[in-house]
């Protein structure tokens, strides 16, 4: 993989061309993870025998210091976390904050957006992500100064590992590039959490946002406040992390794929007119939503989903010792040839009802499957679909690149840095 160190993305890309679908090893000098590409593999790893498979080793640990014990951990702290937070990501739930996540996404648009000016496209999808998740979630009465040190350092917490998880072999007590930045990270967050916690408690649940609900279920624990630190900082990273990575990518695909884009704009142009985007119009958002189901496979915003045998388990003939790093990427086995047809094309047809009736279960994993699937997808799709068309109602957009855009590998899959576009009002593109 030496040769493509430059473009890590490529190695792995090159490594699934070769396995073929196949459990392998990747020889990564002293590290040996096995690579998971089929669906089949996937399933036993993710659903099957999950219990032997945890959240550990590659990725989790050098995250852990950020992430804590709550629903991105393992055992009983999870099981805490996903029983307190699973009422707040139903679909009845989110559907009741939708209206509230427009007129904020509305206003955010009208605030930052500046027809003309040339401006960096993941700073300001996440100007717009990140206080729409924290007024919704953590509170209204939370300060704007709060909010925009939370962004930056979730930003930083999030990539500054990235060497890390490519030489997951490398112990904490050898430094880092990366290493001061994440602990000064973790210490903004916890500033502007922990007073957070603070105020609810003052507040005796008087208020009906994610912070005060997780004061109410865990305020008779043994440490209370650091479960809930950590449950606000995972779902807040969460929330936030994966649709700034995921509607980040909007922006270079419309603009690779022209003749798609038209059919974004005239459905946003026909549904929603000049706007603003409301929650009536979401339902005949439909090929927008096709673009982001197809969007997400070609580019899901988490690319890898590491995990470590607990005791020894065969797949498919293969011997797995106890304590294995076994290496699923959903970037990968959305591109298997066997179970997608022109896997390389950007093609949101092939989400359009009737077109995915043979498709194997876990050919498909944008927010991972099994005990662990990811709470929040129906939020997701809310929030990309109203950003989305919030913004096309009014502007088109002009991306100031050349050539293909390459995905670059963090703990998320993100476009490269420095990516800019402009914004001109619809009609003048």
């Amino acid at each position: 993989m030496a040769k493509h160190s430059r473009t890590p993305v490529h190695a792995f890309e090159e490594a699934s061309d070769r396995a073929g679908g196949s459990l392998v090893r990747l020889n990564m000098g002293p590290f040996r993870p096995y690579l998971v590409t089929h669906p089949d593999h996937v399933q036993h790893v993710l659903k099957s025998n999950q219990p032997n498979y945890v959240r550990a080793g590659m990725f989790w640990d050098p995250l852990a210091p950020l992430l804590g014990q709550g629903i991105l951990s393992e055992g009983e702290g999870w099981a805490a976390s996903r029983k307190i937070l699973q009422p707040v990501f139903t679909a009845r739930y989110v559907n009741s904050l939708t209206s509230r996540m427009a007129q904020i996404i509305t206003g955010l648009i009208d605030a930052i957006v500046v027809p003309g000016r040339r401006f960096d496209v993941a700073e300001v999808v996440s100007a717009l992500i990140h206080p729409t998740i924290v007024r919704l979630f953590l509170g209204a009465t939370i300060s704007d100064d709060d909010i925009n040190r939370l962004a930056p350092a979730y930003d930083t917490g999030v990539t500054a590992r990235s060497i890390r998880l490519l030489l997951p072999s490398v112990p904490e007590r050898f430094p880092l590039l990366g290493d001061r930045a994440f602990k000064q990270a973790i210490k903004t967050i916890d500033e502007v959490v922990y007073p957070r916690i603070r105020y609810a408690k003052a507040r005796g649940g008087a208020e009906a946002d994610l912070v005060s609900r997780l004061v109410s279920a865990r305020q008779s624990e043994p440490d209370a406040d650091r479960l809930i630190r950590d449950d606000m900082v995972a779902i807040h990273g969460a929330a936030t992390e994966t649709s700034v990575t995921a509607l980040t990518w909007v922006w270079p695909v419309l603009d690779a794929h022209p003749e798609i884009a038209a059919k974004v704009y005239e459905e946003v142009d026909r549904v929603v007119g000049r706007g603003p985007v409301t929650v009536s119009h979401l339902p005949e958002l439909t090929y927008l939503k096709l673009f982001m189901d197809e969007l997400v496979r070609l580019y899901p915003p988490g690319w890898i989903l590491p995990r470590t045998a607990a005791a020894a388990d065969r797949i498919d003939g293969v011997e797995i010792p106890a304590g294995a790093t076994m290496v699923l990427s959903p970037y990968l086995t959305h591109r298997l040839p066997e179970f997608w047809e022109r896997p390389l094309e950007f093609d949101p047809e092939r989400f359009a009802p009737g077109n995915d009736r043979v498709r194997h279960r876990y050919a498909y994993f944008p927010f991972a499957a099994g005990p662990h699937v990811c709470l929040g997808p129906h939020l997701f799709m809310m929030e990309a679909l109203l950003l989305i068309a919030g913004i096309l109602c009014k502007y088109r957009p002009v991306l100031h690149t050349t050539g293909p855009v390459t995905p670059r590998l963090t703990s998320t899959l993100r476009p490269p840095t420095g990516l800019s576009m402009t914004l001109v009002p619809a009609g003048r593109a």
